[in-house]
């Protein structure tokens, strides 16, 4: 059992998995984020690799995007970031977040080497199907790195051989579109939850669109973690001035742990 599996299985009524955009608003802030969400406890990190042309994501996330790649933030930078996470005694399992090209850019046998020794325990790569993911799973298992593949609720018929290819958990997204805070979900992606959760031999975490305590507390009912991106990742873009502002950081820092513990609320 891999360790994010492990983390993912110990008993808690809620196994958070908070989103970052690597670099939003700075790396520096970033490192203090991570330190602050290894300290409350949460199940695993989203590392997010920022791209110029992040598909899947919202305007939330493509705003955090645009501010990382601002000071430089690249795939080698983002993983060089993680790394002196892990030199500052950040150990929550981290999965990085990252579209194919800059993988394919660096060489998928490269990244995961690169990955792993940096600290990253498992890779989330929205535009690539797991028809085509041979030659990344096999990069990343060579090693030691989890391959965690999406599952949407029209891939239904797909479920159960997406799921047998799974490492670490099963994403499964909420619901069609891109990341972004949503006021209401389908009744059907319960059941459609409970069905991937039935053939999945990994656990299940559900994401895009998650906000709010009620909605952890719902899903937590039928995945066993929940991935919240978008809100953070707004609260963070609302409080990146007080962020940079040596004055005011503390206080910045302090309310973003407030939300993460609202989350967290049994």
């Amino acid at each position: 059992m891999t360790v994010i599996e492990q983390a993912l299985r110990k008993p808690s009524e809620v196994r958070l998995i908070p989103f970052l955009v690597a670099g939003d608003p700075d790396p520096e802030t970033t490192l203090d984020l991570l330190r602050l969400l290894d300290e409350e406890g949460v199940a695993v990190v989203e590392l997010g690799v920022p791209y110029s042309d992040p598909l899947a994501d919202g305007p939330v996330i493509q705003e955090a995007a645009t501010r990382a790649l601002s000071h430089g933030m690249n795939l080698s930078r983002v993983l060089a970031l993680a790394k002196t996470a892990r030199e500052q005694g950040v150990r929550v399992p981290l999965v990085l977040f990252s579209y194919v090209n800059p993988l394919i850019q660096m060489g998928f046998d490269r990244f995961a080497k690169t990955a792993r020794e940096a600290g990253i325990d498992g890779v989330i790569v929205p535009d690539l199907p797991v028809e085509e993911n041979e030659a990344l799973r096999t990069a990343c298992a060579d090693h030691g790195l989890d391959a965690i593949p999406l599952v949407a609720p029209t891939s239904r018929e797909r479920v159960r051989m997406i799921a047998g290819q799974a490492q670490g958990f099963v994403y499964c997204v909420s619901s069609l579109g891109t990341t972004g805070v949503r006021d209401g979900f389908s009744r059907d992606v319960d059941a459609f939850l409970e069905e991937v959760r039935r053939v999945s031999p990994v656990p299940t975490a559900i994401g895009f669109g998650i906000s709010r305590p009620e909605h952890v507390r719902r899903f937590s009912r039928h995945a066993d973690a929940v991935v919240v991106g978008s809100a953070l990742v707004r609260l963070i873009g609302e409080r990146r001035e007080a962020l940079q502002n040596p004055a005011k950081r503390e206080q910045a820092l302090a309310e973003i742990r407030a939300f993460v513990r609202e989350l967290k609320t049994e």
